[in-house]
């Protein structure tokens, strides 16, 4: 079931189905108006021909313009969004491209555009006027004009969107709040009672237990993007097993290598494999829905970019440690999963690679670290988000993994900071 949510959240993600979901629904909608045009007999009088068609002529004129301008603002609203997807790439990083079609007013807009040129022929297709016999959808083209006004409306909007949307900020704020939100779905709430310690197992007497161990080998070249942990804890459970993962999601993995090894004390059928396999999802690139990382080095990318010397925009990767030092002082309120995954009755079955604290503390600051050697100011900035995770830090662990860092970033700024003033400045923030 969870492999199935995961499947559905990609097909969310994707540019193409919210635009086709709206065309279809134009196609019932204008079916749906023509079959009641042909049962509601409108009066006319001064009031009612303000609003209603009466003239086979100017409802075949309206339909026209309104289905030739649609069908002409939306491909001029393909152009801008490519250009938005160009300049995104440029100077952001590609990885963010898929950020710019997940949004959904975009598709929406887009989606609106082909609907209602679609829905202007399939309205248009059905007045008639010959041999006495004469049939106007008035109230479906009156639909059809109230179409047009929205669209004008969404065009507005999609252009401010589009404006906004390229904006350094706005695009780190944008991730930083959907990695705060992966948190919220993957992490659990600490009540500050846990001790945070990796839990002591004697792995290599566990696996002593069982006679026979096979290799779980990868099905295909690609990315790990998802595990289903409880389906596949409870195929293990029902065979007497217990498998240890030696890739997490985000990993690439290479075809027939292994990615983990199962223990057991009979021999293992191909069909259990399988049946584990069928729980796993690889792709062609990373997702974030099971991997935290990857949004975290979506900004880290912009951070690099920045400090690039083609750009060298110190501004923008300033703004890039200020959120991730907010994301990692967020991330401090929750329990990092455990590795450790037990069936109903308490007996481990799966090892599973799981992300922990240090991990993410180098995927957010090491490459911004190695590349800030020509920006003083960024050093400092570096420095000072040390100190704030160091005030933030939850236990001895924590702030054992940030005094790491902040001895990294010490060791660079006094080898890379000449002025004297400014060394002062480093100094001052490193000691707070």
């Amino acid at each position: 079931m969870k492999k199935l949510l995961f499947s559905w959240n990609e097909l969310k993600a994707t540019f193409w189905l919210v635009p086709v979901l709206i065309l279809i629904s134009s196609i019932f909608v204008a079916i749906s108006l023509v079959y009641i045009d042909s049962l509601v007999t409108i009066s006319h009088n001064r009031i009612t021909e303000l609003f209603f068609v009466t003239s086979s002529n100017s409802a075949r004129s309206i339909l026209s313009t309104i289905s030739g301008a649609m069908i002409g603002v939306a491909g001029t609203v393909f152009s801008i969004t490519l250009v938005a997807l160009t300049l995104a790439s440029s100077q952001f990083g590609p990885r963010l491209i898929r950020n710019f079609m997940y949004v959904r007013l975009n598709q929406i807009v887009l989606g609106s555009y082909i609907a209602t040129y679609m829905y202007c022929l399939l309205v248009l297709n059905t007045i008639r006027d010959y041999d006495g016999y004469t049939f106007i959808p008035s109230i479906s083209i009156f639909v059809a004009i109230l179409a047009a006004l929205i669209n004008i409306l969404l065009l507005i909007i999609f252009i401010h969107r589009i404006a906004v949307s390229i904006q350094a900020d706005h695009i780190i704020t944008e991730i930083s709040d959907f990695i705060i939100n992966q948190v919220e779905e993957q992490f659990k709430k600490s009540t500050g009672e846990e001790l945070e310690i990796e839990e002591s197992f004697d792995l290599d007497l566990l696996k002593s237990k069982y006679h026979h161990i096979t290799p779980l080998q990868s099905p295909r070249n690609g990315y790990l993007q998802y595990l289903d942990t409880d389906s596949m804890v409870k195929i293990i459970s029902e065979s007497d097993m217990m498998l240890e993962m030696n890739y997490r999601s985000g990993d690439h993995l290479v075809k027939n290598m292994v990615i983990g090894l199962l223990f057991s004390n009979t021999k293992i059928e191909n069909d259990t494999t399988e049946d584990l396999l069928d729980n796993i999802v690889i792709g062609k690139g990373k997702t974030a829905q099971q991997d935290i990382e990857y949004s975290i080095q979506q900004m880290v990318e912009i951070a690099v970019r920045a400090l690039s010397t083609g750009i060298n925009d110190p501004f923008t990767a300033i703004s890039c440690i200020d959120n991730l030092t907010s994301v990692i002082c967020y991330l401090l309120e929750f329990r990092f999963p455990s590795k450790y995954n037990f069936d109903g009755e308490g007996s481990l079955r799966l090892v599973a690679n799981s992300v922990d604290f240090e991990r993410t503390m180098d995927t957010a600051f090491n490459q911004i670290r190695q590349n800030s050697a020509r920006s003083t100011s960024v050093i400092i900035s570096l420095i000072k988000a040390m100190n704030t995770i160091r005030k933030m830090a939850k236990n001895e662990n924590q702030k054992t993994v940030v005094t790491k860092h902040a001895n990294m970033i010490k060791n660079l700024g006094k080898e890379m900071i000449t002025e004297p003033n400014d060394l002062k400045a480093f100094n001052a923030s490193y000691k707070q």
